[in-house]
């Protein structure tokens, strides 16, 4: 199955793609804080609509021993408590990997309007790669997807992770 090509909204700022690629470095930044227990290196920042980083997350599933411990859910999970509410829908989901079933299924349930990613996960990935999740018409709310954002770090990062793990 071909990978969907994004779907931003009409007329983004044309300042998008450089806040994008920004907000994706703290997100690796957070990727990379996994490696310190041993998780795979998945980082996420949730950010507010003027830029400020509301949550962030690395997966903690080993360090944790929490199945849930995904980076999304806890980016998620902090910025809802900063801001007091469970509805983040003024809010962007930066994550260095395309979001699984679980974490997609968060988003929309946070009605986040916008997920930037960096890598597809083509085993497991729900933004349009194995499921599509976040544009699923039957559900209440739909994401607007913005992937390949640094692509190439977040799938590196990744890659040797999992290099040194075989």
């Amino acid at each position: 199955m071909p990978i969907p090509e994004p779907r931003p909204a009409p007329g983004p700022p044309s300042d998008l793609p450089g806040r994008h690629r920004a907000w994706m470095g703290l997100a690796l930044a957070e990727a990379t804080a996994a490696l310190v227990h041993d998780d795979v290196p998945i980082g996420a920042v949730v950010v507010g609509p003027d830029g400020t980083v509301l949550g962030a997350g690395h997966n903690r599933r080993e360090a944790d021993a929490d199945p849930t411990a995904h980076a999304e859910v806890l980016a998620i999970r902090a910025a809802a408590v900063r801001l007091g509410r469970w509805r983040l829908d003024d809010c962007t989901l930066v994550i260095t990997l395309e979001p699984c079933a679980m974490c997609a299924g968060a988003t929309v349930l946070a009605r986040i309007p916008r997920v930037v990613f960096g890598a597809w996960d083509t085993k497991a990935g729900a933004a349009g790669s194995v499921f599509e999740v976040l544009r699923e018409p039957r559900l209440n709310h739909w994401v607007e997807v913005y992937p390949r954002v640094r692509e190439d770090e977040c799938a590196a990062l990744l890659r040797d992770f999992f290099a040194g793990h075989r």
